[in-house]
């Protein structure tokens, strides 16, 4: 799996939450966000500023029974103005608690992967921070950039969770609609370095699987990373996001888009 340098990853949930917070502000509260259409503007500020102080009270308190995830959350501010605080602080505490010192601690790991409990939720803290910042962008209608390996991590995110136990059991029948007879996607990316921009999906009978390989397949996706992860996470329709090239059976990559989703959805 592609994985960032744990500090490059802590400075990327801050910056990428300040980003975030920017075009909220931009936006306003009640605005309308085209890419997450249940969501107004407020709702997405609360959800990824809760989201990171209930990470953060995870790997603080080193939590490994998921019977004994916190329960309560931290209350968005009443006014708007102290929004951008509030998540800036957010942003700090999970990069904070995910120190070099927790990285390999005891941690509830919820894809059940081969990845520490602290790394996993690293990922998924900034994933949460990037995706949901094309959300925030979408909404103030302003343009979301990513830098490559970010992007390129958080694509094998996705695909990891996708194809994870824990995605088989809250997500059944995406689960379910993503297997298929031998059917492959290729996703290509154009701008990472040397062999860290390939995703092999196949279709299996039993489930979904992907590793990081190029290989001729039914359906080959080609395009900046950035553009990659956005069509992935359903940012960006698969024939508008920038650069994007679909060589093949398109049908069967809207097929594989139509049945996933960002996991925070």
């Amino acid at each position: 799996m592609t994985e960032l340098n744990a500090e490059h990853a802590r400075r990327a949930i801050v910056e990428h939450t300040r980003r975030l917070a920017e075009s909220a502000a931009a936006a306003g509260p009640g605005a309308a966000v085209p890419t997450a259409p249940d969501w107004t503007v407020s709702e997405l500020v609360e959800h990824v500023g809760q989201t990171h102080h209930w990470v953060a009270e995870i790997i603080e308190r080193r939590i490994t029974d998921p019977t004994q995830l916190p329960t309560e959350y931290a209350a968005l501010p009443a006014d708007p103005r102290e929004w951008q605080t509030w998540l800036s602080e957010a942003a700090q505490r999970v990069a904070d608690a995910c120190s070099d010192d927790a990285l390999d601690a005891p941690v509830f790991n919820a894809a059940g992967d081969e990845r520490s409990g602290t790394r996993f939720w690293l990922t998924s803290v900034l994933n949460e921070s990037v995706v949901h910042g094309f959300d925030a962008a979408a909404a103030a209608g302003r343009p979301a950039d990513v830098d490559p390996d970010i992007a390129a991590a958080l694509i094998s995110n996705h695909l990891a969770m996708l194809t994870s136990p824990t995605w088989e059991m809250r997500r059944p029948e995406s689960a379910h609609a993503i297997r298929g007879a031998g059917q492959t996607l290729q996703w290509l990316a154009t701008d990472t370095a040397a062999g860290a921009g390939a995703w092999f999906v196949e279709r299996r009978p039993d489930r979904a699987a992907w590793r990081a390989d190029t290989q001729q397949a039914d359906v080959t996706v080609t395009g900046p990373a950035g553009s990659l992860l956005g069509a992935l996470t359903r940012r960006f329709p698969l024939t508008e996001a920038p650069g994007i090239h679909v060589e093949g059976d398109t049908d069967l990559a809207h097929h594989w888009l139509d049945n996933t989703a960002h996991v925070a959805d």
